[in-house]
């Protein structure tokens, strides 16, 4: 049995916690808190430890998702989490501009702790406000070489396509 552990990283509302909870096939362990303070609440809750989820592909593969917090003062767990993570996916609320620079910056931090393969997911593309992901790929200053896909962290299918592409990535990355 292979286990393949995934980190799934993004600023803060990105939609990290959405996005395993919709594909997790156990209860997913989360260490969500209220927010106290009023400029905050995008949301009622963050993640202050991690989240934590699992898929099994099939009888030899097994994927571990690990959810990181997206505030930055939870950031001491990121490193944490990023050990032995064989890839990475980078939320980002296609809908919410003010979140993009936080965005790059989490996928440059991410990639200072280890040369995995990891992708983009333009989350929210069903919101009216979503930037396109080619859009995006601007924004961003992400290379061509880099999957940024769509994504609606709520719908199954949609995270499945992200964690396939990034398990491709992967795959890819141990042949070579």
């Amino acid at each position: 049995m292979q286990t393949v552990k995934m980190v799934i990283t993004g600023p803060f509302a990105s939609g990290k916690t959405e996005f395993i909870r919709s594909i997790s096939e156990i209860e997913v362990v989360s260490t969500e808190r209220d927010i106290k303070t009023p400029a905050e609440q995008v949301k009622d809750q963050t993640t202050v430890a991690m989240d934590f989820g699992r898929i099994t592909v099939d009888d030899d593969l097994v994927l571990y998702l690990f959810g990181t917090p997206g505030q930055r003062r939870f950031d001491f767990m990121w490193e944490i989490l990023a050990e032995g993570m064989l890839g990475f996916v980078v939320m980002v609320d296609s809908s919410k501009p003010e979140t993009f620079r936080e965005a790059k910056s989490i996928l440059e931090t991410f990639r200072a702790y280890a040369p995995t393969p990891y992708v983009v997911a333009a989350n929210k593309q069903d919101h009216p406000d979503a930037w396109s992901p080619e859009d995006l790929r601007i924004a961003l200053r992400i290379e061509e070489g880099v999957k940024l896909l769509p994504c609606v962290a709520r719908e199954k299918e949609s995270v499945k396509n992200v964690l396939l592409e990034l398990l491709y990535s992967i795959l890819e990355e141990m042949e070579s």
